[in-house]
């Protein structure tokens, strides 16, 4: 600061300015892949195996009309007839047919093969970083 002695006083500033500039820059890259993992893995299921089972019955009685097919449980019973010429026409039952439903059960174990994926993410280093002997890299 100047000054005269009872004048006017004349003070000095300084100015600054700061100027800014932003510019990308690569600093890594990230690389994703998958691995497919296989493994066997048992499994069981309850296995329903139904059968039929058929069996005649010789009848060889008359008959005065027909009889319709029944139900006796699980078995479905269906009467088959016949005509037979006398001097009148009779219905003889001949036999039944009887079909009887089974049902059984078991159990069932096999080894299926399942997959499963996994994601690895691994970061490749900056473009202009310095590039170690491979043989020193940690593992």
């Amino acid at each position: 600061m100047t000054s005269s002695e009872n004048g006017p006083q004349t003070l000095l500033a300084v100015e600054e300015q700061v100027t800014l500039h932003k510019r990308g820059q690569v600093t890594g890259t990230v690389r994703a892949r998958t691995v497919n993992h296989e493994h066997m893995q048992p499994v069981e299921a309850e296995l329903t195996v139904e059968t039929l089972e058929v069996e005649r019955v010789p009848i060889g009685r008359f008959v005065d009309h027909p009889i319709p097919d029944r139900q006796d449980g699980d078995t479905t019973i269906i009467s088959v007839i016949e005509e037979v010429a006398t001097v009148e026409v009779r219905l003889k039952l001949v036999e039944e047919v009887r079909i009887t439903r089974r049902t059984t059960s078991r159990k069932m174990t096999d080894r299926i093969t399942v997959r499963r994926q996994e994601v690895i993410v691994e970061q490749d280093p900056t473009p202009d970083a310095p590039v170690n002997d491979p043989a020193e890299r940690p593992a």
